[in-house]
């Protein structure tokens, strides 16, 4: 991989898909130091023309045509579609930032990791809760957590269905609880129901770790209320944080008693935070802490805890 630390030009940059994500990506790389948003992907005219006419960009006819012209894609359509647009593009050459979950199987997930390999390209998963100012904090913050739950809340949008709450929301929490214990998984077990689309809308997950640490994951994409909410219990006390208004309190043993405090959250855009890390990146020849490696763990837990609810459905 080439080492750019020496940085003699914007990086050229694409997106496939420039939809309700979509679209923010192409505004950030447009607006983002150390790059130039070149052109966009999409096979939705209006949603093309919008993103072109707006960031001055080129629109491409085919995943061959950008690969040719860009050296970093964000890819971000619908999960199923992934892999048949990542590996084209890393055939290309291109270093990609994929949409978070990786893709839809595990095979899919290995064809993607043994061909990053093959041509020496960054594959950075999009788990943006990583790249949340929270997430920065809870890193520093949490050591031998004993227990954490994390509750994710979302009205219904049918953008997304293509795959269950698992894949959709939950995926972003098992990877959260992943990082922060930090140890190896011993048991698996969850539930899930159907509301309104053929897949599970409604699951709950408990992790149970080697080390003794227990997760418990909640995700609703069928609910009043949207939240993004965790709470991480250690002996030193436990914090209570809000990704989605990135605000949070700890509370701690002291000589009194327990005392709270408010956690100081630098406030940040994480989709803004996590581009600007993937450009860095592939100008530093770095290694992303949400790697194709990572994302692919992730996919593997979340793909056996779906399993899990389904098989639970033909009981």
């Amino acid at each position: 991989m080439t080492n750019h630390e020496n940085i003699s030009h914007p990086l050229r940059c694409g997106v496939v898909g420039v939809g309700y994500l979509g679209r923010h990506h192409a505004r950030i790389y447009h607006d983002l130091e150390g790059c130039e948003l070149v052109g966009i992907l999409d096979v939705n005219d209006a949603a093309a023309a919008e993103a072109c006419e707006k960031h001055g960009c080129k629109r491409f006819e085919s995943l061959e045509e950008m690969g040719a012209a860009c050296e970093a894609v964000s890819v971000v359509a619908p999960t199923d579609l992934h892999a048949e647009v990542a590996l084209p593009l890393l055939e290309a050459g291109c270093h990609l930032l994929v949409e978070k979950p990786l893709c839809a199987s595990t095979e899919e997930a290995e064809a993607i990791v043994n061909k990053a390999k093959e041509h020496d390209r960054i594959v950075q998963v999009g788990h943006i809760e990583h790249y949340n100012p929270v997430m920065t904090f809870l890193e520093e913050a949490v050591c031998a957590p004993r227990y954490l739950t994390v509750e994710r809340l979302a009205p219904f949008q049918p953008r997304g269905t293509e795959v269950g709450v698992v894949l959709d929301l939950m995926i972003h929490d098992v990877g959260i609880a992943m990082a922060l214990v930090d140890s190896l998984i011993d048991r698996v077990d969850a539930i899930g129901v159907k509301v309104l689309s053929q897949t599970e809308d409604i699951a709950n997950a408990r992790i149970t770790f080697v080390n003794g640490c227990v997760a418990n994951l909640n995700a609703s994409r069928v609910s009043e209320k949207k939240a993004r909410e965790i709470r991480v219990f250690q002996e030193s006390g436990y914090l209570s944080l809000d990704f989605m208004n990135q605000k949070g309190h700890l509370i701690e043993k002291a000589a009194t008693g327990l005392e709270r405090k408010d956690v100081p959250v630098e406030q940040g855009e994480p989709l803004a935070i996590e581009l600007a890390e993937f450009v860095r990146c592939v100008h530093l020849a770095d290694q992303p802490k949400t790697d194709v490696h990572f994302g692919k763990s992730a996919l593997a837990v979340a793909l056996e805890i779906t399993k899990l609810i389904r098989d639970g459905w033909e009981k």
